[in-house]
């Protein structure tokens, strides 16, 4: 029966584990864990989500707090337009972040950064430029783009000296977006080096409607395969969503996969960068406390616990501290859900937004707790202390289950 690391991830001459962590904001896919993952011989994400605020966090910068104190004046305006990020702050964030991480790599593995397109920061454009480039910069070894169609990143970046060097994916939800990323960055003759095909039962946000159940990984995956041997195109195909055990994993190697994107199972681990009272709830959590909502400002639908926090919570939008999610002209879905709300409720201090959260506070609270659909079988991969509560995990032991465990069996801690 074949494990895991029966296969290998190759890229170019370089042989890795084909397991991929996901890139999971905010700072929750942390320096440590993807080092441990690039220490195993996989490949280990950080994520720029909120990227000033993981500085201040981890460097003692101060960005946020300044970027308040610029802004402070409009706190009470919803008007929004006059918010805006310093592309230098942006830039030394960045570096800073990207730069540590890559310092301490050590291994034969690859750290890679998720970049979210749907982070449109008043300024979608020149913010995402600066993130890209500040990235290769900083000696990142790959950059997956997420959350968006990525339409126009390759030509932000196109004349970046390491643009031809670093590795380059993209994560699609069918072989559709697939064919208008790479139909549409034709003219910078560069393929992807890799595509993630990520399905319906992945956490946080879902590249589906609200009718996401009806599709099915394999099957997307299977399409993608089909279309690449079409067009005689040789590009790794990595799927992501639902592999929850090794076995899972074989599977879709078996299918021709080049490797596996996996995240759930490390939400849990001491490496994570969730608060251990929030992994608890991850625990805890049964199928039915799982939901699919339209939570989330970005449009997308969203996978979360149905008791975080931040669902029904009804604070004053919080962009001239954060403002990650600002539309080119200012705008977000949760400022017009917070002022309809007002508006509804004359009077009332305490108010519930029902069908937006801010998602930027939210997330830099840990309160709003984004899930994979398998969340609810986190139990079943670990023992119970004494006291009742779960027991945290190590990166490595899962990592090492997902290598070499068959049969679809999960190897408890010792």
């Amino acid at each position: 029966m074949k494990k895991l690391d029966d296969f290998r991830l190759t890229f170019g001459n370089r042989e890795l584990v084909p397991i991929m962590i996901g890139g999971m904001g905010v700072d929750i896919s942390t320096s440590a864990l993807a080092l441990e993952a690039a220490r195993l011989g996989g490949i280990g994400h950080i994520s720029d989500a909120m990227i000033k605020v993981v500085s201040d966090s981890k460097f003692n910068t101060t960005f946020v707090k300044e970027k308040l104190q610029r802004y402070k004046f409009n706190v009470a305006n919803m008007d929004k337009s006059v918010v805006q990020f310093r592309l230098g702050e942006l830039a030394e964030a960045t570096k800073l972040h990207v730069g540590k991480t890559m310092e301490a790599v050590r291994g034969a593995g690859m750290v890679f950064i998720n970049c979210m397109e749907k982070l449109t920061m008043n300024a979608p454009k020149e913010t995402l430029t600066v993130r890209l480039r500040s990235a290769l910069d900083a000696g990142i070894d790959g950059i997956t783009l997420a959350a968006g169609l990525h339409l126009n990143s390759f030509s932000l970046i196109e004349d970046h000296p390491r643009f031809r060097d670093a590795k380059l994916g993209i994560i699609v939800s069918s072989a559709r977006a697939l064919q208008l990323f790479i139909r549409k960055n034709m003219r910078t003759n560069r393929l992807p080096d890799y595509v993630v095909v990520e399905g319906p039962l992945a956490g946080g946000h879902l590249g589906f409607g609200m009718d996401w159940a009806k599709y099915e990984l394999s099957s997307i995956v299977a399409e993608v395969m089909a279309w690449l041997k079409n067009e005689k195109l040789d590009i790794p195909v990595i799927p992501a969503g639902g592999i929850f055990t090794g076995s899972d994993a074989v599977r879709y190697m078996e299918m021709g996969a080049a490797g596996v994107q996996v995240a759930t199972r490390f939400t849990v681990t001491h490496e994570c960068g969730l608060p251990e009272k929030v992994q608890q709830e991850y625990f805890k959590a049964s199928e039915e406390d799982i939901e699919v909502n339209e939570q989330s400002p970005t449009g997308y639908p969203m996978r979360m616990l149905k008791s975080s926090p931040a669902i029904g919570a009804g604070i004053r939008p919080n962009c001239e501290a954060y403002g990650y999610l600002l539309d080119a002209k200012g705008c977000c879905a949760y400022i017009d859900a917070y002022n309809r709300t007002v508006e509804a409720n004359p009077g009332v201090k305490k108010l519930s937004v029902k069908d937006k959260t801010c998602l930027c506070t939210h997330m830099r609270n840990f309160d709003c707790w984004t899930c994979g659909h398998y969340t609810y079988r986190l139990k079943d991969t670990t023992t119970k202390n004494e006291d009742g509560s779960y027991r945290q995990l190590s990166a490595e032991h899962v990592f090492k289950d997902y290598q070499f465990s068959t049969d679809n069996r999960i190897a408890l801690p010792a």
